[in-house]
Parts: structure tokens; sequence; C-alpha cells
């Protein structure tokens, strides 16, 4: 063999070893990533006193499954991480989505339909709201109220319209609609109640805003802290400080106008590297024994119409007797002109 020809070989011969050594860690991986599941989501939901940590424990437990939740923020900026990683995929599921980015969420393609075992548990509404056709599965929905401390010197306003007397000037505490979704439902909200005149309602509004918040974590801590008397949250907000210390300092407002629901779904990425354990987590997610979780974690309704609900919901969350509704479509363009109107001097 001349010099030419064990040059040529040695070459082969190191080339067909790293693509070997290649394969062996690849499949490696890929056999380490088939037991576990990573899901992106906000974060409420993956914290300490979320339901992240008890449904990770209760999956292993049911699936021998590990779970892997990563916190992207709030749930608008975990669309944004998913959106960002569309063509290369690293989580397996996505919790956060709703009705308010149903549309977006589809005409990107990011998420394949899946219908779970156990759909029939499902309120039917919840999943009619988020489309229909299981690209997302509700696990949970609230309406947006606004959360009232009821030892504040303020009067209790009794409608959207009264947060913009003199008497609320920087009382009220709100998140921003471009990173968060409980900012994105007031934003909703507002359209749905005002219609045509929504602007001319921000425009009322803006001074007695103290602050638009990046995430609901931050703004409702500042609003517990007592920065302010009112802030956008759920009207099954307080059921958690009544389960906490019995406590009804804090007060879900029903207004006659109506209130706008978020309903929240869970949906299987696209290209995902763990399609078959994202299904038996999506199975999961909506059993009783994981929607019992919900309640007193995430606290907001479950979605699966068996679970009993603790005493402090019957107490402290209030239930509206109206429901109102709006566009996505529509939602978008208003975001925009609120943004515009909140960011003029």
């Amino acid at each position: 063999m001349n010099h030419f020809n064990k040059i040529i070989f040695l070459f082969l011969a190191t080339s067909i070893l790293s693509s070997f050594i290649s394969c062996k860690k690849e499949s490696k991986i890929s056999e380490e990533r088939a037991k576990e599941v990573v899901v992106y989501t906000y974060d409420s939901f993956s914290g300490e006193w979320g339901p992240g940590p008890e449904l990770a424990k209760l999956f292993k437990q049911k699936t021998g499954l590990s779970l892997t939740f990563v916190d992207s923020g709030d749930s608008l900026q975990t669309l944004g991480r998913v959106l960002l990683e569309k063509d290369n995929p690293q989580a397996d599921v996505f919790v956060g989505a709703d009705n308010n980015t149903v549309d977006k969420i589809k005409s990107a393609n990011i998420l394949i339909q899946y219908k779970p075992k156990n759909e029939s548990s499902i309120l039917k509404e919840l999943e009619d709201e988020l489309g229909g056709d299981w690209t997302l599965t509700p696990y949970d929905y609230s309406h947006f109220a606004m959360i009232y401390d009821t030892q504040s010197s303020v009067p209790e306003p009794k409608s959207l319209k009264d947060l913009t007397k003199p008497e609320y000037k920087k009382s009220v505490i709100l998140m921003d609609p471009r990173t968060s979704s409980p900012g994105l439902g007031f934003v909703a909200w507002t359209k749905s109640i005002f219609g045509s005149k929504y602007k001319e309602f921000w425009n009322e509004l803006k001074p007695s805003i103290l602050t638009m918040a990046p995430g609901w974590t931050s703004g409702y801590g500042i609003f517990t802290q007592g920065e302010a008397p009112l802030v956008i949250s759920y009207t099954t907000s307080p059921a958690y400080h009544y389960e906490e210390n019995k406590s009804t300092r804090f007060k879900a407002l029903i207004f006659d106008e109506g209130h706008y629901r978020q309903v929240e779904g869970a949906g299987i990425i696209k290209n995902a590297p763990n399609i078959e354990g994202a299904k038996k987590f999506i199975d999961f997610l909506i059993s009783e024994e994981a929607q019992n979780i919900i309640p007193l974690t995430q606290w907001m309704y479950p979605a699966n119409k068996n679970v009993n609900l603790p005493e402090s919901y019957l107490v402290a969350a209030p239930i509206p007797q109206k429901t109102v509704n709006v566009t996505s479509s529509e939602i978008e363009d208003a975001v925009n002109n609120v943004i515009e109107i909140i960011s003029k001097n």
C-alpha cells in the first residue's frame, strides 16, 4: 500500500469510526430522551407553589417518565419561545396557550392535533373555545376580574367605566398584553365591553394605572404588598387567600356588564423529540388525579367536569352571570392601539 492509499484508508477508517461513535451517541441521547417529557410553560405553573412539581411527581408514578418543566416567563413569552424554535423544537409540550392565542398558534402550525383518551370528561364548551379540533386540550379556565383590597380607602368600583373616575388615580395594576395572558385578557375584556369606543376608555383609564407589570406574578405580588387597591386577575384568585388563612380581604368584583373568560390549553409541539411521551402527558393532564391538583395550585377551575371544588371556591370565587366574547383578530388590533395609548406622554 503506497503512502497516498494509506492516507485514504486512514481517512475512511477514521470517518467510519467517527460516524459509528456519533450514531451511538445519538442513540444514547434518543434513548434517554424517550424517558423524559419536556414542557415549556409559564412561571406560575412550573414554580414551587404551582401545579408543576406535584404533577411531575404523579406523572412519574403513573407512567415511569420524567417530566421536566421549563419556565419561560409568562404565557405569551413561552409562546414566543415555541415560535422561535419552530424549525428545531426542543420541548414536547406547550402548556399555557389560551383562547386569545389559539388562532395565532394554528396559523403558525407549531402544534399537532391529538384527541386525548379521556376527552369526554372535559367540558365541551371549553374545547369549542379552543377551536374544537384538539390542537389544544383545555386544562383549566376562569373569568377575568378586578381584585379589590377591601381594606383600602378607595370605594369599590361597580363597573369597568368606574375605574376611569378621579378617585382611582394610580390605583390600578395591569399587566403588559404583549407578554402576559391576564394583560391580554384585560384588553380583550375592554374591547368586548366598549366595542369601537375601547380606545376612548383606555385614554380615560390611563391616569388610573399605577403600573403595567410584565407578568401576572410580579403584578399580583405588587398588589398583595399593598401598593395599589386594584389589580387585574381572575374571579378564582381570592380563593387562594381564603384557603391559606381564611381571609376575605381581597375580593373579586363582579360587574353586571359581563366578564371575559380565559380557557387555557396544552398542545403537542410539531416534530417534538418525544411525541409518544407528550401524548401520555396530555392524557394525564386532564385525568381526575391531575385535575384535582389544579384548583389549589393553579387557582383556576379544572377543565375536568368530574372534579369536586374545595370549600374556598364556594366561599370566595364568585361566578359571573354573563360571559362576553371578542374575536382574536380584534384583540390583536386592540393590543397595538392600547400600547400606543399607554406609551404616549
